[in-house]
């Protein structure tokens, strides 16, 4: 088939391949210069499955409140917030019940090992090397904080995610650089678990998409799309629309606004993150690979010559404008646990990017109702763990062929629950 695929974020850079590795004449339009420009530029980097969890659970809407007047909360809402934000807050705190929450953690979990699964199959058939680095550890400060984190635990269990309990001595022997002036009550070790640099990955994977065949149009702005009778779509500056036999939307927000004048109203969002991205000052002081602080939610990686700290999660707001207390929060994350890891005199790379996201917290992957067009969205920030099975999936989908992972609740069916 002769396939078009809107944006070239990880999710877009994946489907290309997929799509192209089954054989289809491919052709990604991106209005960046390059791949990976937006939610894929600096994320956090974790490849967790067992923490891929809707953020609609119970007791969110609590936790969220509560945090709202704290200097360091995890979690703020935007100035100015919108309709389609209200609405999407309402459908949030609708999926915070109970059985809502256990059917879709169970649906992003399925596919978040899976896609882990097809990331080490991709990175060993194609010989990747990109920076990546294994083991995971959850930093506890407090009793409290270990308490909070039994349910998860339990998750973990269930998933049959190999992880340990360990206390500060023996935290300090998987992670030698943590500070020793910081106290705190232990740590969940995820020996399994990693984190890799997703923009180089996918750079890396947009290049063997094109030894495929695939075609990548950059800084190019797809102003309209049309599904009948045959998919089109109308590049800005174009008179004539391009016919394709299909159209795989994987732009986020983008993605929205192109099809809400067809009927299709996606509540997708933008829940921004920040990340501090720093050359490594001296090796030693630097982690291993990945830890996150429990309590601040704030993920601290090294990237091969590079430590990143990334959290917060901001409903709304500008895409543009900072926030000055997120990134404190980052820079005091980062003091607390590794504070001679990073160079922050010169070099630094600050960043704020949206993660589209649904209400109840999977994407969307399938046929979108519409003749010939299909959707790969609403990874929020799960995006770089999902990637790899949703693209895979997708493609199978495509070519009528049964998934190798269980996409039920995943298709644009949900929506209409």
């Amino acid at each position: 088939m002769k396939i078009a695929i809107v944006g070239a974020g990880i999710i877009g850079v994946t489907t290309a391949y997929e799509l192209a590795a089954d054989g289809h004449e491919v052709t990604v339009f991106e209005r960046r210069g390059t791949a990976a420009e937006e939610t894929s530029f600096a994320n956090a980097g974790l490849v967790a499955p067992g923490y891929v969890t809707p953020w609609a659970a119970p007791g969110m809407p609590r936790k969220v409140l509560g945090h709202l007047m704290s200097r360091h909360a995890p979690v703020k809402l935007g100035s100015g917030l919108g309709a389609s934000e209200l609405a999407w807050m309402w459908r949030w705190w609708r999926a915070c019940k109970l059985e809502t929450y256990l059917a879709n953690r169970a649906r992003m979990q399925r596919l978040a090992f899976y896609s882990r699964q097809r990331l080490h199959q991709v990175t060993a058939d194609l010989k990747l090397e990109y920076d990546r680095s294994d083991g995971y550890m959850v930093l506890l400060r407090s009793e409290r904080d270990r308490e909070l984190t039994r349910p998860g635990l339990q998750v973990l269990r269930d998933a049959g995610v190999k992880f340990r309990e360990i206390g500060p001595d023996e935290a300090r022997k998987v992670e030698p650089a943590l500070n020793p002036d910081t106290d705190f009550a232990g740590a969940i070790h995820l020996p399994d678990d990693e984190v890799g640099n997703c923009r180089q990955f996918a750079l890396l994977l947009k290049d063997e998409a094109r030894r495929l065949g695939a075609v990548f149009e950059f800084n190019t702005t797809v102003a309209r799309v049309s599904a009948d009778p045959k998919p089109t779509l109308t590049v800005a500056g174009e008179a004539a629309p391009r016919t394709f036999d299909a159209v795989v939307m994987c732009a986020g927000l983008a993605s929205a606004a192109l099809l809400r004048p067809l009927g299709l109203k996606l509540p997708l969002v933008a829940v921004h993150g920040y990340s501090v991205s720093a050359h490594i000052r001296e090796p030693l002081n630097a982690p291993r690979s990945a830890v996150m602080d429990e309590r601040y939610k704030v993920a601290i990686s090294r990237l091969g010559l590079r430590v990143r700290i990334a959290g917060s999660a901001e409903v709304g707001g500008s895409p543009t404008a900072m926030r000055a207390a997120s990134l404190q929060t980052l820079y005091k994350v980062l003091h607390d646990w590794f504070p001679g890891a990073a160079q922050l005199s010169a070099g630094v790379q600050e960043w704020k990017g949206a993660r589209p996201m649904m209400p109840d917290g999977p994407p969307l992957i399938g046929p979108s109702g519409l003749p010939g067009i299909w959707l790969n969205l609403g990874h929020g920030s799960s995006g770089w763990a999902l990637a790899c099975g949703s693209a895979r999936a997708l493609g199978d989908l495509m070519a009528q062929r049964a998934p190798e992972v269980d996409l039920e609740g995943l298709g644009i069916e949900r929506l209409r629950r």
